[in-house]
């Protein structure tokens, strides 16, 4: 490990003196080498001019550049994959060629935990020669495992001759190795983070590392390698202030497993930084900090709250039209048939949270991003509830010949009629709209569902569906209740159109939501034909004029509310300055996760703000939070740095962040400080006291 650092040392000493005086020299790289069992990824050599007399060693680099999503693995790839290596055929001149391996990633790919690298990786490669005067000879094959939802496996021809004595400065491989080894995890113990022992549980066959960090722990994580035939889990752990322990079970196609006294190699990794260190495992009794892992029963109950608290969340808007229809729909029938179309209707929404269920498990087994409400930053699946939901509106107005296809018309008007599938069906959309909110307990129980197994996922999901449609439930129980509503009359009609207006809300709020997908001339396009479908659809409803003045007001409307909106849109900070908030907009920076412990070292405070346009519960927030005194006047000051990060659209940084803080949804808030390095995350509905209270702990220092 001393080694190493007094490498990367004399490495940057002499990177920046071939920088100085070799500006102009002619560089050694090899260019790109591809392979045709692999056309997705390329490799080649650096060599940044850099060598020690000394100890006559050059310093290169492999580069392996693949196209995303593809990945290669880490010297120890975990339960599947092979690390890449050279095959040497003939070398000249040269002793050994030392591979150093950047901090790898975990990932997730059909239920396989796998370590390695996605994208773009540079391995540094420490050459010692005979002599630096004499010419080498590389020449060889560099095996490469890639992998995605298949893998291949793919060798590159390596031909490279120089003298090292005559190597010339190349200033781009030079940085490039010089990012690489900053990735190289350290000695153990610098950067005041340490390895502390190892200890082995023969009950569970679990490794129990302790760990420590004086400046508090940011996203840890332990790796284990160092044992042939032994197989590691992603590690439990528990932090109790400064203190880590990480609990990793060992396994082995061979059979039963005892490390007792075996020597392996432990990296640890807090945020940024990473040591590595050799370690002997005990068997001696240890003190086991306190789990905090929550028990499938509560998640349950968590589940089944934040299902139900969704029909109280500002998603219930768009959700209402629905459900009251389908109480208006039933009033004066007998109880019997109320009973199933409600039946009916709950078991629309427990099966459409068993789809999603399924299509995260897919997302999960595909090593996919996941989260609560993804499929909105989907523009076919707006597309087509807004085409739901405007079908709703029609049929509640009683216009479903306008302008709809027939195979439309016919799904609509079987959705709207009083069938059990009708019923079965609106359910199921009742759902879908919903998942724009979040609500509280339902982050937290998501968030467990998608870090188990696949029977817990789905037992989680089947209970949220259980909560949402616990008032269809209530209903299908005692059906008398409707009993309480008035007869038939007038009052239905005028009912239907308050709910066809509501739904028309929320189909224009859809379109709104595909700007982000369209360039200019196809937003105010869609927009103005939306709004004019509606205009005329609420005009032919409400008023009784001839058909060519409802479709000139209709246009009219739909260009001045089109242009209105596109006005209102641009202007949106200038008017939430103007009116909503007493000063000038708050500046906010895009989300950057390694800008976080710079800025808190710094004394500063970090707000972070991850949100979408269409998450109903972040808009929520920020009207009647973020945007309102005190904290919007808190929020400005100069110590307190502001990021957001978008998720309207897929976004690998806000994927990453959040999988990171083990969430799968928004809104979602984090407070970081030089008080609160982990961060002080915040309720998903916020609150003045909340937001305020976080801000001042994560400044002061106990």
């Amino acid at each position: 490990m001393l080694y190493r650092n007094t490498f990367l040392s004399i490495f940057r000493l002499l990177s920046v003196c071939l920088m100085l005086f070799s500006a102009n020299l002619m560089a050694d790289t090899t260019d790109w080498i591809f392979s045709s069992e692999q056309p997705s990824a390329k490799i080649r050599l650096l060599f940044s001019g850099d060598i020690n007399e000394a100890e006559n060693q050059v310093y290169a680099g492999l580069q392996v550049e693949l196209d995303s999503p593809w990945k290669t693995y880490w010297r120890s790839p975990g339960e599947a994959g092979i690390p890449p290596a050279f095959r040497w055929q003939e070398n000249q001149n040269i002793i050994d060629v030392q591979w150093l391996w950047p901090t790898p990633e975990r990932f997730d790919l059909l239920g396989i935990q796998t370590l390695g690298y996605e994208g773009s990786v540079v391995f540094p490669l420490l050459i010692t020669v005979n002599d630096l005067n004499a010419p080498v000879t590389m020449d060889g094959l560099l095996r490469l495992s890639s992998c995605t939802t298949i893998c291949v496996l793919s060798d590159f021809k390596i031909q490279k001759s120089f003298i090292p004595s005559q190597l010339k400065a190349d200033f781009e491989a030079a940085s490039l190795i010089n990012k690489a080894l900053l990735q190289i995890p350290k000695t153990n113990g610098s950067n005041q983070l340490a390895v502390e022992s190892a200890h082995w549980k023969a009950s569970g066959s679990t490794v129990v590392i302790s760990a420590s960090a004086p400046n508090g722990w940011h996203n840890p994580d332990i790796i284990i390698d160092g044992l042939q035939d032994i197989s590691f889990s992603e590690p439990e752990l528990r932090i109790e202030g400064t203190r880590l322990q990480a609990f990793i079970t060992a396994d082995s196609w061979l059979g039963d497993v005892d490390l007792q006294e075996k020597t392996i190699i432990v990296t640890l990794i807090n945020g940024e930084q990473a040591v590595e260190a050799s370690i002997l495992i005990s068997d001696s009794p240890i003190t086991e900090l306190p789990s905090h892992q929550s028990p499938l029963l509560v998640m349950l109950l968590f589940a089944f709250l934040g299902g139900f608290i969704l029909n109280l969340m500002p998603c219930v808007l768009p959700v209402l039209g629905i459900k009251l229809s389908s109480v208006v729909q039933a009033t004066g029938q007998g109880q019997k048939t109320i009973r199933w179309q409600f039946l009916s209707s709950a078991a629309g929404i427990l099966v459409s949270f068993w789809l999603l269920a399924v299509f995260l498990l897919i997302l999960k087994w595909t090593g996919s991003s996941l989260g609560w409400g993804i499929q909105f930053q989907n523009p076919w699946f707006i597309s087509f509830m807004a085409l739901v939901t405007g079908g709703f509106a029609a049929n509640l107005l009683g216009a479903f010949e306008i302008q709809l296809p027939s195979s439309l018309n016919t799904r609509l008007a079987t959705s709207g009629n009083n069938s059990l599938k009708g019923h079965f069906v609106q359910g199921m959309f009742a759902t879908l709209l919903a998942t724009p909110c979040s609500a509280p307990f339902l982050g937290t129980a998501v968030a467990f569902a998608l870090n188990t197994g696949e029977v817990q996922l789905l037992a989680i999901f089947s209970t949220m569906g259980i909560g949402l449609a616990v008032p269809y439930i209530l209903v299908a129980a005692f059906p008398a209740v409707l009993s309480w509503l008035p007869k038939p009359g007038l009052w239905m009609i005028k009912l239907r159109k308050v709910l066809a207006l509501l739904l028309i809300m929320t189909t224009l709020w859809l379109v709104n939501l595909l700007k982000v997908h369209l360039v200019q001339p196809w937003q105010l396009i869609l927009m103005l034909a939306t709004v004019t479908v509606c205009s005329y659809l609420l005009l032919t409803s409400f008023l009784k004029s001839s058909q060519p003045i409802r479709l000139i007001t209709s246009l009219l409307a739909a260009t001045l509310l089109t242009f209105s909106w596109q006005v209102s849109d641009q202007k949106n900070a200038l008017f939430a300055a103007s009116f909503l908030t007493p000063a000038q907009p708050l500046h906010w920076e895009a989300l950057d996760a390694s800008a976080i412990e710079t800025y808190v070292n710094d004394g500063k405070t970090v707000f972070i703000d991850i949100t979408a346009d269409w998450c109903v519960t972040c808009k929520a927030n920020k009207l009647r939070v973020l945007d309102r005194d005190p904290v919007f006047s808190a929020l400005q000051d100069e110590q307190i740095v502001l990021m957001r990060g978008d998720w309207t659209t897929p976004s690998e940084a806000v994927n990453r962040y959040l999988e990171q803080n083990h969430r799968f949804g928004v809104p979602f808030n984090k407070v970081y400080g030089p008080a609160a390095k982990e961060g002080i995350p915040l309720p998903v509905l916020l609150d003045h006291n909340s937001v305020l209270d976080a801000l001042t702990s994560s400044q002061t220092i106990q």
